[in-house]
């Protein structure tokens, strides 16, 4: 499931219900940003029995403010076999390549760095929660469950406003055995560990084979930015 924004610059409607998103992801053989990947991950595991809730979150921007409320979707799993609640997140980018435990405190290193999930500072509510990447903060979790349809707010901002960063660029994104690989527009980036290799693309008919055989998503045409005034 990639990560991508391109119902965005398709004029697509984003649907933040479980049969839309599982049509979307599944039958369509699309990605999504954070709300779709894991509003459709979070229906998945409650099939399989895990107990799933939605959280609520607000990313950390520049110079560590945060955004809008909403901003992001994460998920707490709790197991079968009542061995605690987990971070599960496929829908933030690059991140953790696998789920992390929200109990612990500690440092917790994997394949896609080290991750720390610290209590929130002093004035935050009681019970939020920082993820912090590499020593950096990422987002704010709030510990209280949400329902889908609570995250059409957020969704909505960031498909419409030009103070979204997902207005004002495309983005589809995977993680591969060869590293992760990111379409941008027309440059084609693939990051193994702190090297970066950049690739532009010479044309439309070369953009959707990438498209297609990279991402496993099939485009009619190629999509454009929005190009929102600020």
């Amino acid at each position: 499931m990639p990560f991508e924004n391109l119902s965005v610059h398709l004029g697509e409607k984003i649907v933040l219900e479980e049969e839309p998103l599982l049509e979307k992801i599944v039958n369509a053989r699309r990605g999504g940003f954070c709300y779709e990947l894991n509003g459709a991950f979070g229906a998945l595991l409650s099939g399989l029995g895990y107990r799933v809730e939605l959280l609520q979150a607000r990313v950390y921007g520049d110079e560590g403010r945060l955004g809008v409320p909403y901003d992001h979707l994460a998920l707490s799993v709790g197991t079968a076999d009542g061995g605690g609640s987990w971070l599960a997140d496929v829908g933030f980018g690059r991140h953790s390549h696998y789920p992390l435990a929200l109990g612990e405190r500690g440092e917790q290193a994997e394949e896609g760095g080290v991750f720390r999930i610290a209590e929130a500072e002093a004035g935050a509510a009681d019970g939020d929660l920082d993820v912090l990447h590499d020593g950096r903060p990422v987002y704010r979790l709030e510990r209280r469950p949400r329902l889908l349809a609570d995250f059409e707010a957020g969704a909505w901002w960031h498909s419409t406003s030009p103070a979204s960063h997902f207005t004002r660029s495309l983005v589809c994104s995977r993680l591969t055995e060869e590293g992760r690989l990111t379409l941008s527009g027309r440059k084609l980036t693939r990051t193994v560990g702190d090297e970066r290799k950049e690739e532009e693309l010479s044309g439309d008919a070369e953009v959707l084979n990438v498209y297609r055989e990279r991402f496993g998503i099939v485009l009619d045409r190629v999509p454009e930015p929005l190009h929102l005034p600020a």
